[in-house]
């Protein structure tokens, strides 16, 4: 399941075949990643010798797409305030999991790609970044597809397709 999300976002090209996203295909997806696709990796991908604000500023930097009040509102919902300025490295799977579904939303995007977003979180947590996820989604008209282990989470989909 995670080799397709990875074949979507074009970081990993050991298939046959086309991938073809509104007329572009594979050689060009890096500029349609940039502005219409955004992906929470299963392994987070995250900066360990930066700060859990850095690791979110570094792609906002680059869009400009939230404002700090904004970022810092969904860290403080997600009960990361006291941790933001802590190295990544020291942080916990589920912290580190907060950590990279907050960067994910710091860019535009048409699709928002999910592998195992939940997979190190309590109810709780889930519940939370559930209904940021919904927001965003709405809020910038988007899809998402997602990877999980478990399909009862509440998110507004049209089709589930079992692998």
């Amino acid at each position: 399941k995670s080799s397709i999300l990875n074949f979507i976002y074009d970081c990993n090209k050991n298939y046959t075949g086309k991938i073809i996203f509104e007329g572009n295909e594979d050689d060009s997806i890096i500029s349609v990643r940039r502005k219409k696709l955004s992906y929470v990796f299963q392994d987070f991908k995250l900066f360990p010798k930066l700060t859990l604000w850095e690791n979110i500023k570094i792609k906002n930097n680059l869009t400009n797409f939230k404002t700090d009040d904004h970022i810092l509102m969904i860290i403080d919902k997600l009960g990361l305030s006291e941790k933001k300025d802590q190295l990544v490295e020291t942080l916990s799977l589920g912290q580190k999991q907060r950590v990279s579904i907050i960067r994910s939303l710091c860019q535009p995007f048409d699709f928002l790609l999910l592998d195992e977003p939940f997979s190190h979180l309590d109810e709780s947590n889930i519940e939370i970044l559930t209904d940021i996820i919904n927001q965003e989604l709405e809020n910038q008209n988007a899809g998402f597809i997602m990877t999980t282990l478990n399909n009862e989470y509440l998110f507004k989909y049209d089709k589930i397709l079992n692998l």
